[in-house]
């Protein structure tokens, strides 16, 4: 492939937006976990897409939402630090017609910045189509976008047309990573953040926040078979208890869902062992952030 520009973009808004949902449409592959619950993302995700002669670096962020621990703290200094030194930033934003305290503060800092900037206005499946109009309005008259661009994120409408955009603010020069690279996540950690998924996916309330995954063995075998040993952590004995459920049923759920996906990532058979620990507030403890691969870069 002849690559002749490329570029970093930042995907960035609230939580909950669609950031990473829009990050794998993007690349055609699913690349950044999803969820229905807010703070899904905790670190920045860096996607690669080579189309045409273009290489697209995205990179997915955390969502900007007021932290109440040290490890929101970090996701949120991973947002405004994600904002910077890049081509281009897309701040995504509900159909809605306000502009909250998020929305404003990313406003602000690509105004300060003088970043080329294109807003997405995802989930437009979810509103009539003339609601669509205020909300460009409003947004419209807040900056200076160099597009407004209506998208579904979840049905893939709108993201040819915004990969058709972005491409005009890649500089020209030569691929920036290896034309087989997908993502800059290691493999293990890719496995940590499937099971973490499918904690968001199966387990209520605030408890999935709270939980953090460690990959203790992640080894190959000769026939190709994947050998995967998962630590989960949590915050409270009550919490380990909901986590494997009653005679461990929950947690053979998530390890199954697990399982079956990271298999399909890998392309091979997996065996995943899974254990709950408790950990009480790792979310304020710097050392145990780090640890489960939160880290400053």
């Amino acid at each position: 492939m002849d690559i002749k520009k490329s570029g970093f973009i930042t995907l960035c808004g609230r939580p909950n937006v669609g950031k990473s949902t829009l990050t794998n449409a993007l690349v055609g592959e699913k690349i950044a976990i999803v969820s229905n619950k807010p703070q899904t993302t905790r670190n920045r995700i860096l996607a690669v897409l080579n189309k045409g002669d273009c290489q697209f670096v995205f990179m997915d962020t955390p969502g900007l939402h007021k932290p109440r621990s040290r490890l929101g703290d970090y996701m949120v200094d991973v947002v405004r630090r994600s904002v910077a030194d890049v081509d281009a930033v897309v701040l995504i934003v509900e159909p809605i017609p306000n502009i909250g305290a998020p929305e404003q503060e990313l406003i602000d800092r690509i105004r300060d910045l003088g970043l080329p900037s294109i807003l997405v206005i995802n989930k437009i499946d979810t509103v009539p189509k003339e609601e669509l109009l205020t909300v460009m309005k409003v947004y419209s008259e807040a900056h200076s976008f160099q597009a407004i661009l209506p998208v579904s994120a979840k049905k893939g409408e709108g993201v040819s047309e915004l990969l058709e955009l972005l491409s005009a603010f890649l500089p020209e020069g030569p691929q920036l990573f290896p034309e087989d690279m997908v993502t800059d996540q290691p493999e293990r950690q890719i496995c940590a953040e499937i099971v973490r998924e499918k904690l968001l996916l199966l387990l209520d309330k605030e408890i999935p926040h709270g939980t953090a995954v460690e990959v203790t063995k992640f080894s190959e075998r000769d026939s190709g078979i994947i050998d995967l040993h998962v630590t989960i952590y949590c915050e409270r004995d009550s919490h380990k208890g909901i986590i494997i459920g009653k005679q461990g049923a929950m947690l053979k759920k998530i390890s199954t869902y697990a399982r079956q996906d990271v298999e399909h990532f890998m392309g091979t058979k997996v065996y995943l062992e899974t254990w709950v620990k408790v950990k009480e507030n790792w979310r304020d403890n710097v050392n145990l952030i780090r640890n489960f691969g939160y880290r400053d870069e």
